[in-house]
């Protein structure tokens, strides 16, 4: 089979069965796993597939959000958001370094940690109030205050952040996208939840079922850097990209 028949080969099964691996396009082309590989490059290249571990998987329909979601946007999904908090704030360990970042779901974890004796860093204002009032151990990095929020962020945000390393760190995101990965609309936001990230064990990213198939302006990790924290399980294109635990 010829390289352009195999495309479209490979092109009808991504269209018709959404997920297709590597094995069963062998098997329907006749081809290598090394030329099948090299063909789901190529195509990937073209923005005509997504590329994933094993296999390949079809364009999403995403939606681009350009801004903030408002905050009653942002409160939705209140009971999926907490169920999502319940779980990921059982992951923690007395003896884990936690960083918790900033975002209404991570926010629902305060309540969960109340008896936590793990050490805390946050960017939060909100959750830095909520476990000083439980009395944990706990550390607010210094920075600008986002204007609008009482988040902190900023060139000291990221310098008081490189004076730690985490066992584990809970992020928020506003969209996940197998091709775009995790995003949120602000940049310097992204900046603080990339540098957490890089200094931790364990990266958990905390998402409500609406967030799949959405993409924001700035970019924060690929899917496979996170475990994802859901309430739904969602399209085997995510599965396949990396470890979601639904709740």
């Amino acid at each position: 089979m010829l390289a352009e028949q195999r495309a479209r080969a490979i092109l009808q099964q991504v269209t018709q069965r959404q997920t297709v691996s590597v094995t069963d396009l062998c098997q329907i082309t006749g081809a290598s796993e090394a030329t099948i590989r090299r063909d789901l490059n190529t195509l990937a290249r073209q923005g005509r597939l997504v590329k994933i571990h094993g296999g390949a998987t079809s364009l999403e329909e995403e939606e681009f959000l350009a801004r903030e979601p408002d905050l009653d946007t942002k409160q939705r999904y209140a009971r999926e958001k907490e169920r999502i908090a319940r779980y990921a704030a059982s992951l923690v360990s007395d003896d884990d370094v936690v960083f918790l970042d900033t975002g209404t779901t991570v926010l629902h974890m305060a309540n969960h940690l109340k008896d936590s004796g793990a050490l805390f860093i946050t960017s939060s204002i909100d959750m830095a109030g909520m476990l000083s009032a439980h009395g944990r151990q706990l550390y607010i990095l210094g920075g600008t205050l986002k204007p609008g929020t009482v988040d902190i962020v900023g060139a000291e945000a990221m310098n008081s952040l490189q004076r730690y390393n985490f066992t584990k760190v809970f992020l928020g995101t506003s969209g996940v996208s197998v091709s775009q990965g995790f995003t949120t609309p602000d940049p310097e936001a992204a900046a603080l939840k990339i540098l957490a990230a890089s200094r931790a064990q364990s990266v958990y990213m905390l998402a409500d079922s609406s967030k799949f198939g959405r993409v924001t302006a700035a970019a924060i990790l690929p899917l496979p850097a996170a475990r994802i924290i859901t309430d739904r399980t969602p399209d085997q294109k995510y599965l396949d990209s990396t470890e979601v635990v639904s709740v």
